[in-house]
């Protein structure tokens, strides 16, 4: 379960930190613990199975608890942090112990750095009830981080997209040719999922399978990296084009932003995507409409 080591760890301070004394007898009067239930699909099967109502969030009944925190759903799908779930549900459906276990500041802001953009693709703001000042430091008791620190060498946090990218359904090779016309590049590639275990999937681009069909402002050496930096940082755009997949090749277009790439169009390679191969064969010859006149 996505809960399990976190809770050890969270088990395992609580002893070390003694007591909770009358704080726990006042807890136990004002609030009371209940079975998370399968209709709150924020938080079932997060690695605990009761929750104290009122919540830390003072929702007071299960209903409202639940209306409440299916609004985050769609947040969660865009894969923007892997630590978003744990800690919107130490609020939402806090752990049943002797004491408020908060999740702690740190944890917090690493979530509001990742997640607050994407919600304000959408016009909605981080909520005040979700400042990060009110939750405790690090060195007292609360909930921390269970992923790598996002500033680790190792490995670059994942960054959702505010773009909802898909599959091309390849209607016609004249519409192919427009859209490679339209964009700054577009090149046929070879995707590989590194794991299927993780939150949010590692995604490595195929060096030996790059076929560059243009590159516009892009050296034709640089493109490779570049593609490589958009599977790290777009893990949803990436996730959707995969659709569960090991292995794929895709012709993508997109155009160029400052230091990245940003993918825009991608259809999959397939025998039966006909168009597709025309438009890509035909490519060679074309000229666009900027080109021709």
């Amino acid at each position: 379960r996505s809960g399990g080591p976190w809770l050890l760890g969270l088990l395992a301070r609580l002893l070390l930190w003694g007591s909770p004394g009358a704080w726990a007898s006042y807890l136990r009067r004002s609030s009371s613990c209940t079975p998370i239930p399968h209709r709150m699909a924020l938080c079932y099967d997060i690695g605990y199975s009761e929750m104290r109502i009122p919540n830390l969030l003072e929702h007071e009944t299960m209903p409202e608890v639940i209306q409440q925190s299916s609004s985050w759903l769609p947040l969660l799908a865009r894969e923007c942090h892997p630590d978003a779930r744990i800690f919107l549900c130490s609020l939402f459906a806090p752990i049943c112990l002797d004491r408020l276990i908060y999740p702690c500041r740190s944890l917090c802001e690493a979530v509001k750095r990742s997640c607050a953009p994407v919600m304000a693709c959408y016009g909605y703001p981080w909520p005040e009830i979700l400042n990060c000042n009110k939750f405790p430091a690090d060195h007292e008791l609360c909930i921390a981080a269970v992923s790598m620190d996002e500033n680790s060498s190792s490995r670059r946090m994942p960054r959702a997209s505010c773009k909802d990218c898909e599959l091309e359904e390849a209607s016609t090779a004249r519409e192919i040719l427009e859209n490679l016309c339209a964009n700054d590049f577009a090149v046929k590639i070879r995707i590989l999922r590194k794991n299927m275990t993780t939150t949010i999937s590692d995604f490595d681009l195929d060096p030996s399978r790059v076929e560059v069909l243009k590159h516009g402002p892009l050296l034709r050496t640089e493109i490779p990296a570049r593609l490589q930096q958009w599977l790290d940082i777009d893990a949803t755009c990436v996730h959707n084009i995969m659709r569960g997949t090991h292995a794929g090749v895709f012709v993508v277009s997109g155009e160029v932003q400052s230091d990245k790439v940003v993918v825009n169009k991608a259809y999959a390679w397939q025998k039966k995507n006909r168009n597709l191969h025309q438009a890509v064969r035909r490519w060679k010859h074309h000229r666009c409409p900027e080109q021709a006149g």
